[in-house]
């Protein structure tokens, strides 16, 4: 046996401990296997985009049948935790966790976790401020503001639909805004210094539902961020409504 074959055996032996189930466990098979392949996931041992193994590989690795890994598999699409992709197989979907004690845009936490962020742009408006931006922002009267809308993107999947709002002083050339709205905003000098979020749960509309390419109604993460400069003042406003089947937030405790 040549050293590829002990390797490829040690890795088969590998994710075989991986998927293994509790033979203790009085719950329908099929949900036990995709208890194990959401358990090996979320530890790392498949990554975003990387190729699930066949619902026959998997039968052989667990010691089921194949009607219940597809079952399983079944069930982990309909959650959103794996996509198909017709004629090639099913991959293991982004999942981005944001942990809520650090400040970071979503584009940098894509980049850290290996993923590609990209933004599909609905809209960069300048508009005449409406009097609650006047009161967020502390505008006087007449003044104007950058209104965005986007879907966030990781991987070509879209995460989430976020709209922001903030001072034209801030963002003179919405037009020419990529990826990043912070990156935006540090050209100019007003790279937010801290922020407040506000988490809530919502149901998605039918414009959202399309957008995000899941169904109407579904429960989204509300997210309402603010965002402060150094000097106190609100550089911008974001709500961002993000899909709970591939986003997370982390935070750590302490006693």
């Amino acid at each position: 046996m040549t050293p590829r074959d002990d390797s490829a055996r040690d890795s088969t032996t590998q994710l075989a401990e991986a998927l293994r189930i509790d033979p203790e466990d009085q719950t329908p098979l099929y949900l036990q296997v995709r208890k194990s392949l959401l358990r090996a996931i979320r530890r790392g041992v498949f990554q975003a985009d990387d190729a699930l193994p066949s619902e026959r590989s998997l039968s052989e690795l667990i010691g089921v049948s194949r009607v219940t890994a597809r079952k399983a598999i079944d069930a982990l699409a309909g959650e959103g935790v794996i996509v198909r992709k017709h004629g090639s197989g099913n991959y293991i979907a982004p999942m981005l966790e944001q942990p809520l004690s650090r400040l970071t845009s979503f584009t940098e936490e894509l980049i850290q976790r290996g993923f590609k962020p990209t933004s599909r742009w609905l809209s960069r408006v300048v508009a005449r401020a409406l009097p609650e931006d006047l009161l967020s922002f502390g505008l006087s009267p007449g003044a104007k503001v950058v209104r965005l809308e986007r879907v966030r993107l990781a991987n070509d999947v879209p995460m989430a639909f976020e709209s922001s709002v903030l001072p034209l002083a801030f963002l003179p050339k919405p037009e020419a805004l990529h990826d990043s709205l912070y990156a935006g905003l540090a050209k100019y000098g007003f790279l937010p210094a801290r922020a407040l979020q506000h988490i809530r749960a919502s149901n998605a509309s039918a414009r959202h539902a399309q957008l995000l390419e899941i169904s109407e109604g579904l429960a989204l993460m509300d997210v309402t961020r603010i965002s402060y400069l150094e000097d106190g003042r609100v550089v911008e406003v974001t709500r961002t409504l993000c899909r709970n089947d591939y986003y997370d937030f982390v935070v750590e405790l302490r006693r």
